[in-house]
């Protein structure tokens, strides 16, 4: 049994992950590396944001930080993870319709799922207004631009709408052929 499922009182609940929001409702949810990034990451932050994402039901965290660090603490606190290292709109049309694939994939089965990368922002803004876009939720780019924007309460620069552009050159009914 991991450590921290010895905790008592307000503790065992953990603390909710910084600029976690819901992007669909019990679905798809973004926030920002657990524990925090560079300087201001925290060991006991990180464990007691993996324990409040356990509490509240993800089924998967999504890390899509370029490297392996700290994927090891979600295994033990018994927290489910993928892990899909995201440069950015570099990595092209075919990582998108796979990430993408596996979302809907995810999410069509009912799992919840919280996506990070390191702080949130145009890589992970851009990625979920491709999102959008792919699905076809909101399938005009402005639109899934702004209505990001508006959600996560941050502009999406240069780089998200680059991931928005590569991401609405996808045709979403193609079959997902993997390597």
């Amino acid at each position: 049994m991991a450590g921290s499922q010895k905790l008592k009182g307000k503790w065992a609940l953990g603390i909710e992950p910084r600029n976690f929001t819901w992007v669909l409702r019990d679905q798809l949810a973004v926030c920002e590396r657990l524990g925090g990034y560079g300087d201001a990451h925290r060991r006991v932050r990180r464990q007691e944001e993996i324990i409040w994402t356990r509490v509240n039901g993800f089924d998967r965290i999504l890390s899509l930080i370029p490297n392996n660090a700290n994927l090891h603490n979600y295994d033990e606190e018994d927290v489910a993870w993928i892990h899909r290292p995201f440069r950015g709109p570099e990595d092209g049309e075919r990582f998108l319709s796979h990430l993408y694939s596996d979302l809907r994939m995810l999410t069509t089965q009912g799992f919840k799922i919280l996506m990070h990368r390191e702080e949130l922002g145009d890589h992970v803004t851009g990625l979920i207004a491709g999102y959008l876009v792919w699905t076809q939720m909101v399938p005009d780019q402005p639109k899934a631009i702004v209505t990001i924007e508006q959600l996560l309460s941050r502009p999406i620069g240069p780089i998200g709408r680059e991931i928005v552009a590569v991401a609405g050159s996808i045709d979403p009914t193609e079959v997902d052929l993997r390597d």
